[in-house]
């Protein structure tokens, strides 16, 4: 059932790479069986419970879900320990504290986000993206911002707005797919906090928080300033859901959006003892960290290793508080739970939907939701994706977006733009 913790080379190497500040002493809980795992610097031992030893924490799940998560491919909701909590495949007891200071290195003990050697071929001779970076200086909300954008090709504008907690690094695929640049001036830029997009003067007094006015807002400011005519909005996670408040607000002035990972709302619906509110932003927890190790299990585990890491790598980045700035829009301030969001079922802005079967934050299910009560020109679950399918899984993404791209081309066509 703990086949993984048993190889002792695999073990070896992952604590190698890893620092546990303190040893950890985990009692793993199964129907029938329960276990203490010791992990330290330059330990790792596996045991019967001992009743006399106090654990830090405890990891319960049935059978079947440990034995789900040893598996090379396992099933959406068990590819890592951060997912099965989410999904309520697995309760986490006692010092969650502890539990999410050495969640990355859990993950990497448990599932298979190490297992599959990376593929790349070594470059012989060096070249130049096609991708062109520049600043856009603007006023906006009566402070000055320095926004950091990148763009490539030419034709129909599509802008791209990155997940929360990221950059917009995740759309590098896509800003070097010629098939795609053809067609389309593929435009990604940084939210300010994010990214090269640095906070505005006087961040140091104030604390960062997401809204949905000034998110929407500042989405319309930057398209305006750059001249954009009936740009397509493409977003992903927060992404996601701001192209639906688009759509209501200003859907007139768009040329269509393209929700990845939508959902009307967000929630954290893992069972157990509950991990602190500011989990993400506290002097004891490193929340780079914390926050790659909680996106690895976003991630599907038929994604490309390097392409996982990248991804994870984006998260591990974030300025102090960034991403749980975001959080708040995602899981409070942008909660589209009311009757508004009906009128896009009749909206004049065409809406595309597309959400990976291992997401589960904004899963398949509530993706079905929204796309019943919206009527979307499309929508589709993508099999083998997780919350981030342009950065974790390119490929596998394209075949997906191209059709809409598609239908978006022939729209443009016939109505003479």
């Amino acid at each position: 059932m703990f086949d993984k913790l048993l190889n002792k080379r695999r073990t070896a190497q992952i604590l190698s790479s890893k620092t546990i500040h303190t040893p950890v002493l985990i009692n793993l809980k199964a129907e029938s069986a329960s276990f203490l795992l010791k992990l330290s610097n330059d330990l790792i031992e596996l045991t019967p419970y001992d009743d006399s030893v106090s654990s830090d924490f405890t990891l319960e799940a049935s059978e079947f879900a440990w034995r789900e998560l040893q598996k090379t491919f396992p099933k959406p909701g068990f590819q890592c320990l951060s997912t099965m909590r989410r999904a309520q495949n697995l309760i986490v007891k006692g010092n969650t504290k502890k539990f999410n200071q050495n969640l990355l290195l859990l993950e990497m003990l448990f599932s298979n986000i190490i297992d599959n050697p990376s593929q790349h071929k070594v470059l012989k001779v060096p070249f130049i993206e096609e991708t062109r970076g520049h600043y856009l200086n603007f006023s906006f909300e009566n402070l000055n911002y320095r926004i950091f954008f990148e763009e490539a090709g030419s034709g129909i504008p599509l802008v791209c707005l990155h997940t929360a907690g990221s950059d917009s690094r995740q759309y590098r695929h896509l800003l070097n797919d010629s098939e795609i640049t053809k067609n389309f001036r593929v435009i990604a830029f940084d939210l300010p906090w994010h990214g090269k997009s640095s906070p505005p003067i006087g961040f140091a007094e104030t604390e960062y928080r997401l809204t949905t006015l000034s998110y929407i807002n500042l989405v319309k400011t930057l398209v305006d300033a750059l001249s954009l005519e009936r740009p397509v909005i493409m977003g992903c996670s927060i992404g996601g859901r701001a192209v639906l408040h688009l759509a209501l607000r200003f859907g007139d002035r768009l040329g269509g959006v393209i929700g990845l990972q939508s959902a009307l709302f967000a929630e954290d619906r893992s069972i157990g003892d509950p991990n602190p509110k500011d989990i993400l932003y506290r002097s004891d927890v490193h929340g780079g960290e914390l926050a790659g190790a909680l996106m690895a299990g976003m991630t599907a585990p038929q994604s490309p290793q390097n392409e996982r890491w990248e991804t994870i790598w984006h998260y591990m980045q974030g300025g102090p508080g960034v991403f749980q700035g975001d959080l708040f829009y995602y899981f409070d301030d942008g909660d589209l739970r009311d009757s508004s969001v009906r009128n896009l079922k009749n909206s004049s802005c065409p809406i595309y939907l597309l959400n990976g079967d291992y997401d589960v934050s904004a899963t398949p299910e509530m993706g079905k939701d929204l796309a019943q009560l919206i009527q979307p020109e499309h929508f589709e679950v993508m099999e083998e994706m997780g919350h981030f399918p342009m950065s974790e899984n390119p490929e596998g993404f394209k075949r997906y977006l191209i059709k809409i791209l598609d239908k978006i081309i022939n729209g443009y066509t016939l109505n003479g733009l």
